[in-house]
């Protein structure tokens, strides 16, 4: 190394005056650009390859990642660039530094929102807390992830809306697409039913839903009574399904109930009114 900077010293002295300032600069751009385009080529190699095991990472967030990471590394090395040149050329770089500081003291000020949302969209894209295509609730609002970056994260709810929240206002995420969801269907029986024949019925629906249903990890099995209140007996069904397809077989079992109940003669009992006409009584009363 000391050898290179003796023949660097005296190729660099043996030059016009003109020209060893330019020189100086071409090799600091040649020097900067190869740390860039080095830098560049490692980090889409580790994230490519290290990120391959994690099937929840989607490419959009390895995409987010790699560029979020190489844009760093590229304006960090272009400020240093841009500090060395000014040097070679004679501008007293220490009174500028200490002006970028407190412009930057004060910019920071007025931008701290701004930071705050992609230093939290980074630990977002890099925790993996969710991915494009999870139903997720976040920010006080449930959808489903249509795009994310390492600013805001668009989610598209069930009325249509598409919502662009700042990743900073994202405290407390659910994820709805992560793991096994559960269906959970209750229906209620009247007190006059017979429940163990209610519940025989109910096991012939949930072996008819799991022929039926691929999507079904377990169950769906009765877990018998739940509660008994004013309109009559609740019984429980229960399944465990594939993410997001909870309440499709929710519906499933629910309709197929209503028609097995209805065929057995099973009754479902629902609120019902009764009118009494008074004024009919009366006279009726007075007829007699």
């Amino acid at each position: 190394m000391t050898e290179v900077v003796k023949v660097y010293n005296s190729l660099i002295y043996k030059l016009p005056p003109f020209l060893e300032p330019i020189i100086r600069i071409l090799i600091i751009l040649v020097i900067g650009f190869t740390i860039i385009k080095i830098s560049e080529g490692i980090i889409i190699r580790v994230l490519t390859v290290g990120m391959k095991a994690n099937t929840h990472i989607g490419e959009s967030k390895r995409k987010t990642l790699i560029s979020l990471l190489k844009s760093i590394v590229r304006y960090l090395t272009y400020f240093v660039m841009a500090v060395n040149i000014l040097e070679i050329l004679g501008v007293n770089t220490t009174s500028i530094l200490t002006a970028a500081g407190v412009g930057g003291l004060a910019v920071g000020f007025g931008a701290q929102s701004l930071v705050k949302d992609l230093i939290s969209g980074f630990f977002i894209i890099f925790e993996d807390q969710f991915n494009v295509g999870d139903y997720v609730e976040a920010g006080g609002v449930a959808g489903t992830v249509e795009e994310m970056s390492v600013r805001v994260t668009k989610l598209r709810d069930f009325g249509g809306q598409l919502h662009i929240i700042p990743n900073g206002e994202i405290s407390i995420v659910t994820n709805h697409s992560r793991g096994a969801m559960r269906a959970l269907v209750d229906v209620q029986i009247a007190y006059e039913e017979d429940i163990d024949r209610a519940i025989s019925v109910l096991e012939d629906v949930c072996q008819e839903v799991k022929d039926k249903r691929k999507d079904i990890l377990e169950g769906p099995k009765i877990l018998g009574v739940s509660n008994l209140d004013s309109y009559g007996v609740r019984l429980t069904v229960y399944a465990k399904t594939l993410p997001m397809q909870q309440w499709s077989v929710e519906r499933e079992i629910k309709k197929l109930i209503k028609q097995r109940f209805q065929r057995e003669g099973i009754e479902i009992p629902y609120p019902k009114m009764e009118i009494l006409n008074k004024n009919k009584n009366a006279n009726k009363l007075d007829k007699e």
